[in-house]
């Protein structure tokens, strides 16, 4: 098993990105809440310094969230 200081990227694909992209962009309009707290909250950056840890799956949705 390779470390992470043995990848080049941390994905396991580096050329599916721009397909990854173009979900992640669908994603964000299937979740218009979502969208509407980062545009009211994202520059305040409330998260800023907090620590959040979860047990999940990566998702496309998955990834909205985490940006």
């Amino acid at each position: 098993m390779m470390t992470d200081y043995e990848l080049k990227y941390k994905v396991a694909d580096i050329k599916l990105a721009d397909w990854g992209r173009k979900e992640i962009e669908v994603s964000e309009k299937e979740m218009p809440g979502l969208m509407a707290l980062r545009e009211k909250y994202g520059d305040q950056k409330p998260l800023k310094g907090v620590r959040i840890m979860g047990s999940l799956h990566m998702t496309i949705q998955t990834a909205c969230l985490i940006e």
